[in-house]
């Protein structure tokens, strides 16, 4: 019987065992150098960019060789022809297992066991592999034979008693192992429960409850049953292993689950040392980068503190500066670094870092804004922490500036936070940027009638500032007629204060001693709305002054010169 030759190379190469020869290994090596070669000038070349496909001939769970095939004949049918001829010359006992004979025949080589056709090649074949079509007959008749040995040892009563017995004690030890586990890891889980228990309960106490015993112990034991399955699966898969490959019935199996946690592990470790250059470009940069980074920090802490002056650059600014480069350098980084980043050139990676480009566009434009805005504010100055500003309506003591927020101290001990976008889009009034060098000036208004001489209301306005704590006596307070009205005159008194932080109880103080002083030389205060002079004007009698529950200046801690 003939054997059609084939042209054709399948790809699919299943781990065999663990003893290739060196003959498989120079076939190997040159179906690899063959792949990229030209073809011999008597064989048709393959032109270039075809891929050469391959096919393995596997003999319980070993390769044996590779081939290939035509079209017409393909590779893996060609390989499943050959695996059936070489195991029925294994399996004839007539054909001695050295039995395996070259034959030449033109253009092709006949490798004959017996009479019993193995497998036949042509140039084509020797081309592939780099070698004469001789050299490669003589390769393959070798490994054959030792094929055909290995099967008839590894099928004979005595090899297969003894690969039994070593199966038997492998099952035998992994039940001892995984037994012996069970008990090491109970008693481990005993020990941590008599000895950790009392340092978990500290541990609680000092963490003010934040880290709960219970939840701490619960974690030890939750690890040490995941390092009890780990230890057991791992017990398993290598006694699994080492049984199917004692048998040449279930190698091929053996090899299959071998190469199920190699392979992947095998390419992990191929992707780790072809990225090492780009990790070791990447650790040099982070350590550069690094010590700029603390150069830097270095100089702009000796502004904070004084011991680096420049030129009309205030300490205040020396932080949120530093936290501008520092973004600059890191994004400079980033964009040196992305190149050898392991996965940036893949597609997946791309697409990550588009999604979170776009991610960051839609839904940070506000935070964005607010980042300018904060820096704005930082720079320009209209207020800093401890000054008592106004902003739209919120009136408050500034405890801390953010590149978000500012956050103010209301009059009512509020925490109000202001988003610094606000901040610079509203008006804000700054009570305490002048204060120290000029004074803040309070005012307040009062209506009284045109029966009232005016010199008697600016008289009396001005003796009920100089009887208010807070103001100052100089410059002295003074008072404007703002309006003439259709029932009264709007007086506003104006006296300074060098204490913005106190404006809401100097007003009130001020108001009453305007009160107080208005009753005391009987002048009515108008209401907002006139109607008719009343029968009688409406003051409160000085002694109504401190009708109950109202009590005397003394019991009250004041000052008796308001006192009737």
């Amino acid at each position: 019987m003939t054997q059609k030759p084939d042209y054709r190379l399948s790809g699919s190469n299943r781990r065999a065992g663990l003893r290739p020869v060196v003959a498989c290994l120079l076939l190997w090596f040159c179906t690899a150098v063959a792949a990229e070669g030209p073809a011999p000038s008597d064989g048709p070349a393959p032109s270039e960019g075809t891929r050469v496909e391959l096919a393995d001939v596997v003999v319980d769970g070993h390769v044996i060789m590779r081939v290939r095939g035509t079209v017409s004949f393909p590779a893996a049918r060609r390989a499943a022809e050959i695996e059936q001829n070489i195991l029925a010359a294994a399996k004839d006992p007539n054909i001695p297992a050295d039995a395996v004979t070259i034959k030449v025949e033109g253009e092709r080589t006949l490798l004959l066991a017996g009479d019993r056709l193995l497998l036949d090649m042509l140039d084509a074949d020797a081309a592939l592999e780099d070698l004469s079509r001789q050299l490669l007959a003589e390769i393959r008749e070798e490994r054959i034979e030792e094929v055909i040995a290995e099967y008839r040892l590894d099928r004979s009563p005595k090899v297969l008693l003894q690969h039994g017995a070593y199966a038997l004690g492998t099952v035998t030890a992994a039940v001892g192992l995984i037994v012996l586990f069970w008990w090491g890891f109970r008693r481990l889980a005993e020990l941590l429960d008599r000895r950790l228990q009392e340092q978990i309960k500290q541990l609680e106490a000092k963490s003010a409850r934040l880290i709960r015993a219970r939840n701490l112990t619960g974690l030890l034991r939750l690890l040490t049953k995941v390092a009890f399955l780990c230890l057991v699966a791992l017990t398993l898969y290598l006694s699994i292993n080492f049984v199917l490959g004692l048998f040449p019935w279930t190698r091929g199996a053996a090899g299959w689950l071998f190469g199920l946690i190699l392979n992947p592990l095998e390419e992990i470790g191929v992707g780790i040392v072809a990225t090492l250059p780009d990790l070791f470009w990447l650790v040099i940069l982070y350590l550069l980068f690094s010590y700029l980074l603390g150069m830097i920090r270095t100089f702009f802490q000796g502004i904070e503190n004084g011991s680096v002056k420049l030129h009309s650059f205030d300490r205040e600014l020396a932080w949120p500066t530093y936290r501008i480069v520092r973004v600059v350098v890191i994004l400079f980084a980033v964009v040196m670094a992305y190149p050898h980043i392991p996965g940036s050139d893949s597609q997946a990676f791309k697409g990550i870092s588009v999604l979170l480009g776009l991610i960051v566009s839609l839904g940070s434009s506000s935070i964005i804004g607010n980042i300018i805005a904060g820096y704005s504010l930082i720079y320009r100055r209209p207020f800093k922490v401890g000054n008592r500003i106004k902003v739209n309506d919120v009136v408050g003591e500034v405890t801390e500036i953010r590149v978000l927020t500012t956050r103010l101290r209301s009059l009512k001990n509020e925490e109000v936070v202001l988003p610094n976008s606000t901040v610079l889009n509203s008006e804000v009034i700054n009570y305490s940027t002048l204060m120290r060098d000029q004074g803040l000036i309070l005012h307040t208004t009062v209506g009284i009638g045109y029966e009232t001489p005016w010199r008697q209301v600016e008289a009396m306005l001005k003796e009920a500032a100089s009887r208010t704590g807070g103001l100052l006596k100089k410059p002295k307070p003074f008072v404007l007629q703002k309006e003439l009205g259709d029932f009264a005159v709007t007086y506003e008194i104006n006296a300074y204060c060098a204490d913005a932080h106190n404006m809401a109880q100097i007003y009130s103080a001020l108001h009453r001693n305007i009160l107080d002083i208005f009753n005391e030389y009987g002048v009515a205060i108008m209401t907002p709305s006139y109607i008719a002079d009343p029968p009688e004007p409406k003051l409160v009698s000085k002694d109504q002054w401190y009708a109950p529950p109202a009590s005397l200046p003394a019991e009250a801690g004041e000052t008796r010169r308001n006192l009737p």
